[in-house]
């Protein structure tokens, strides 16, 4: 794909679609002319949420290879792949099921994992496409009581980081956005760190089309939040403990309101 390329005339596929940073993505995308395809579990939900916008809806487990075969087969050939399914359960590790631990792990990054493998031979033969994998701030920066959350979005930046240079050569872009808290049902009741502005499923879908148009390796939301990070990284640890507290990043999901949670935690926990 170009730098720089117009969205209009391209064929995306969203996963997660039905809702938040998938939903808003497809009706950005959809809006500025490209062809979008949403694959979600909840078909229903997804087709009354895209009811007003010109786009395709289809059932897509991303924890299922051969959902994501048949998904693949019934769309065609694609321009890009947006890989955004994914669920937050969050709490103590120790206390966590297995059943929830399985689940994190499969939709967040078995799920990037198989769509990438299902979707990228394609893209090869043609000789271009592009990859976005929405990961997230805490793909980089681990916050307590979202211990195997943090690991699926860890596994995310380098299964990105790794397919990027294994794709390149074959000029597919791969690319990954991180955002930080951002207020869509995921977060219910997750309070934001200190200092940061809040951030919306707009604000991330405005990121992934700016990523799309003109492809970038890694880009957060809000921008500024990167070279804070990266700085932080290069501190003592005892120093980046106390930015965190001062921030208040460390509290950000123990502190979390778990009444207003709870119609979330109901629904994605098998």
């Amino acid at each position: 794909m170009s730098r720089g390329a117009s969205v209009s005339g391209l064929r995306i596929a969203i996963t997660g679609g039905a809702r938040g940073i998938g939903l808003a993505t497809a009706t950005r995308l959809s809006r500025a002319g490209a062809g979008v395809v949403i694959g979600d579990r909840d078909v229903e939900a997804a087709e009354k949420a895209a009811a007003d916008l010109e786009v395709e809806v289809l059932p897509l487990d991303v924890a299922d290879p051969a959902s994501w075969r048949t998904f693949a087969a019934s769309i065609g050939p694609l321009d890009v792949l947006v890989n955004n399914a994914g669920i937050m359960p969050v709490g103590p590790a120790v206390e966590e099921p297995d059943a929830v631990t399985r689940a994190i792990l499969e939709v967040n990054l078995l799920g990037v994992i198989t769509g990438t493998k299902t979707v990228a031979p394609a893209m090869i033969a043609r000789g271009h496409g592009h990859i976005v994998n929405v990961a997230s701030g805490v793909g980089r920066v681990a916050v307590p009581n979202g211990a195997t959350y943090a690991a699926s979005k860890f596994g995310v930046v380098g299964f990105t980081e790794a397919t990027r240079a294994e794709l390149a050569p074959h000029g597919v872009d791969v690319s990954m956005v991180l955002p930080t808290v951002v207020q869509t049902e995921l977060a219910a009741g997750v309070s934001q760190a200190r200092f940061v502005k809040p951030v919306t499923a707009e604000d991330v879908a405005a990121a992934i089309e700016a990523v799309i148009r003109r492809p970038r390796p890694e880009t957060w939301v809000p921008r500024w939040t990167q070279g804070m990070v990266r700085t932080t990284q290069l501190l003592p640890r005892r120093v980046q403990e106390a930015i965190s507290r001062a921030f208040h990043a460390d509290a950000i999901l123990t502190g979390a309101d778990s009444a207003a949670r709870a119609e979330y935690e109901r629904r994605v926990r098998p």
